[in-house]
C-alpha cells in the first residue's frame, strides 16, 4: 500500500531589496506605521534626548517646557570680567538680564522641524542616541553693559594719536601719531551673552588689543614729499555759474597720511555740496503791470547732486593733480535734474520762455557808497521789457544820477583821476549787462572800455570785458533781434559781493562764442595814489584800488544760427596803465 505524501504549500513572501538585502514588505509596512504613530505622538511635543542646558524637555509641549525651565532656572547674580588679571563683578540686575523660558522652549520645539521631511526623519531616529542640549534666550540691557564695560577698563583704554598731513604756509607738516591701545568692548559683551545663554559662570576676559596708526620716520618722510606735490594747486568745483575753490588747506584735509584719500572727508565735500545746490522744481511767476514786469520768477529746474558720482570724481581729481604737472584742475558736479509742472512760457504771451543769456561780475573790496550805488543802479533795470527790433539803451533806463535820485558819493574816474562823485560804482552794473548780453548772442551797438583796467571787473574775470557809461556822451546800446521781448532781471548779492544780469526770451537757436582775450602792449604802472578821504579817521589808509598794467585788450565776438554767421565783432580796448589808489583818513576825532 502506498503512502501518500503530504505537500505543504506556503504562501509566497513579497519582499523588497535595499542595498544589495532583502526585505519583507510588511517589514517597510510596520517601519511606516511606526514612524508615523511617532511623529504623530510628538506633533505638538518636544522630541526625545532634548535638553535646555541640562534640563530635560522632551516630551514637554512648548507651553509645559516653559515651565519646566522657569521652575528649575535662577538668573546668576552677577558676571565677573577679568580685567588685566583682576575680576571686575557686574551686578545681573544693573544690566537687566533676563530669560525668555517660553522663546526658549519655542526653539526647543522647532529641533527636527526644519521643513526638509527627509532630512528631519533621519535627524529625529538619531536623536534617540544623541543628546541636543539647546542655550536659553537671554536678554540684557545692552547701553547698561556697555556702560558697565567701559567703566571696568577705563584705566586700560589709551587713546591712539592718528598721523596727521597739513599745510602750514609755507611749508607741509607731519605728526607721526604714536600707538595706544583700547579694551575690546564688543567681544566682551559677546561672550558675556554666550555665557549667560549656557549658565556658565566662568568670568570673561577682557581682550586688550593694541593700536599703532603712527608713521615711521620713513613713511612720515614720504608723506611729507606726498603732501609737497600739493603745494599750488587746486581743486574747482563748478556748476551752472557757480564755483567752489579748494586750495592747499581744503585738500591736505582730503589726504590720507598713510597713503591714498580720506574717502570720509570727501563725502562730506560731496554731502556739503548737495545741501548747498540740491532744490525742488519751481513753477514760474509772471506779473504784468503798466508796461513792465512787476514781479518775475523763471521756472527753476529741480536739482539733485550726484553724490557719490561726485565723491568718484573728487578722489579722481586729486589722483590726477598728485600725479600731472596741472595746477588747477576743474570738477563738474554731478546732478540730476527735475522739470517743474510749468514751464516759464505757458504763463505770458511776450515770448519770455527761457534764460537767454546770464553776466556776473564781483565787487570785492568796494566801500559801503559803492555798493549802496550797485544796488540802487541795478534795481532801475529789474523787470524792463525790451521789444522785438527795439535798441536798448542803457542810460535811458538808468535815469538821472544824482544825489537827488538816491546815489552817493564814491570814487569814479573822471577825466584821467580818481575823485569822489554821484554815482561811482554805476560802471559795475553796465559791465555786467554788457557782458549778458555778449552771453545771449544780441547785437552790440555800442560800447566803450574804461579808460583804466579796473580792478573790479577783473575779479574772476579776464580783462576787456567791461563798459564805461557816462550820460549823456558814453552809453551801452544792443539791439533785441530775436523773435520775442527780452526781459532783464537783476540780483545783488551784498555777502558775496556779487552782481548778476539775466535776460530772458525766445531763443531761436543761435549760439554765442566770446574768443579769449588776448592782451598785447603792456606797460607798467605809475607810483601809488593817495587821496584823501574825511569820512575815515586821520592816519586811517584804506586801499580802494590795484595796481594795473597798462595793455591793449581785444576779443572776437560771433554769434551763429544753423550752422551760419548772423553777427560778428571784433572789440578792442586800449587801457593806460593804472595806479594804486588808497584812501587816506583826513577826520578829526573827537
Amino acid at each position: 500500500m502506498l503512502k501518500k505524501r503530504i505537500i505543504f504549500k506556503f504562501p509566497k513572501v513579497i519582499s523588497f531589496k535595499v542595498g544589495g538585502l532583502i526585505f519583507p514588505l510588511s517589514l517597510l509596512f510596520f517601519a511606516l506605521l511606526l514612524l508615523t504613530s511617532y511623529n504623530l505622538y510628538f506633533s505638538r511635543k518636544i522630541f526625545p534626548n532634548v535638553y535646555a542646558v541640562g534640563v530635560s524637555i522632551s516630551g514637554f509641549s512648548p507651553e509645559e517646557a516653559a515651565g519646566a525651565l522657569a521652575k528649575n532656572i535662577s538668573t546668576p547674580s552677577e558676571i565677573v570680567v577679568i580685567v588685566q588679571g583682576q575680576p571686575v563683578r557686574i551686578s545681573a540686575t544693573s544690566v537687566s538680564v533676563a530669560y525668555d523660558f517660553p522663546k526658549t522652549a519655542d526653539n526647543a520645539y522647532t529641533s527636527y522641524r526644519s521643513g526638509d521631511i527627509f532630512a528631519d526623519i533621519y535627524q529625529r531616529l538619531l536623536a534617540f542616541m544623541k543628546k541636543q542640549d539647546i542655550p536659553l534666550e537671554v536678554s540684557v540691557n545692552q547701553e547698561a553693559l556697555n556702560a558697565a564695560l567701559s567703566a571696568a577698563s577705563q584705566e586700560t583704554s589709551i587713546e591712539p594719536v592718528y598721523p596727521t598731513l597739513k599745510y602750514v604756509s609755507p611749508q607741509v607738516v607731519v605728526e607721526k601719531g604714536s600707538p595706544g591701545q583700547e579694551a575690546d568692548l564688543g567681544l566682551a559683551s559677546e561672550e558675556i551673552i554666550q555665557r549667560l545663554s549656557y549658565l556658565d559662570p566662568s568670568p570673561v576676559v577682557l581682550k586688550i588689543t593694541s593700536l599703532d596708526p603712527s608713521l615711521s620716520d620713513e613713511e612720515a618722510a614720504a608723506s611729507k614729499k606726498r603732501g609737497e606735490g600739493f603745494i599750488g594747486k587746486t581743486l574747482v568745483l563748478s556748476f551752472e555759474e557757480q564755483t567752489f575753490i579748494y586750495k592747499e588747506p581744503e585738500i591736505f584735509k582730503l589726504l590720507d597720511p598713510s597713503g591714498g584719500y580720506k574717502l570720509e572727508e570727501i563725502e562730506k565735500i560731496a554731502s556739503s555740496q548737495a545741501k548747498t545746490l540740491n532744490r525742488d522744481p519751481k513753477n514760474p511767476t509772471f506779473i504784468f503791470e503798466e508796461g513792465k514786469v512787476k514781479e518775475f520768477e523763471a521756472a527753476k529746474t529741480g536739482i539733485k547732486v550726484e553724490e557719490e558720482r561726485l565723491s568718484q570724481s573728487i578722489a579722481e581729481a586729486l589722483s590726477t593733480l598728485e600725479e600731472e604737472e596741472e595746477k588747477i584742475l576743474s570738477v563738474k558736479i554731478p546732478a540730476a535734474s527735475t522739470q517743474p509742472q510749468i514751464q516759464t512760457g505757458d504763463v505770458n504771451n511776450l515770448g519770455i520762455r527761457e534764460l537767454l543769456g546770464r553776466g556776473v561780475s564781483t565787487f570785492r573790496g568796494s566801500i559801503v557808497n559803492r555798493i549802496h550805488n550797485i544796488s540802487l543802479a541795478s534795481s532801475k533795470f529789474k523787470g524792463i521789457l525790451v521789444s522785438p527790433g527795439q535798441a536798448f539803451s542803457f542810460n535811458d533806463a538808468l535815469g538821472d544820477v544824482s544825489v537827488f535820485t538816491g546815489y552817493k558819493q564814491a570814487f569814479v574816474i573822471k577825466d584821467g583821476k580818481t575823485v569822489l562823485g554821484d554815482g561811482g560804482g554805476v560802471c559795475q552794473v553796465s559791465t555786467t549787462l554788457f557782458r549778458a548780453a555778449l552771453n545771449a548772442g544780441l547785437p552790440i551797438v555800442e560800447r566803450r572800455a574804461h579808460s583804466y583796467r579796473v580792478g573790479y571787473y577783473e575779479q574772476n574775470s579776464p580783462p576787456g570785458l567791461d563798459a564805461t557809461v557816462y550820460a549823456p556822451t558814453t552809453d551801452l546800446k544792443f539791439l533785441n533781434d530775436t523773435p520775442g521781448h527780452l526781459l532783464i532781471q537783476t540780483s545783488v548779492d551784498t555777502k558775496t559781493y556779487t552782481l548778476t544780469f539775466e535776460i530772458y526770451g525766445t531763443s531761436d537757436g543761435r549760439v554765442a562764442t566770446v574768443s579769449k582775450p588776448v592782451v598785447t602792449g603792456v606797460s607798467a604802472p605809475p607810483e601809488d595814489l593817495y587821496v584823501d578821504d574825511p569820512t575815515l579817521p586821520a592816519g586811517q589808509i584804506k586801499q580802494i584800488d590795484f595796481k594795473a598794467w597798462g595793455a591793449k585788450v581785444s576779443f572776437n565776438y560771433s554769434v551763429e544760427r544753423d550752422g551760419e554767421t548772423i553777427y560778428e565783432k571784433a572789440f578792442l580796448s586800449n587801457y593806460r596803465p593804472w595806479q594804486a589808489v588808497f584812501l587816506r583818513g583826513t577826520a578829526v576825532t573827537q
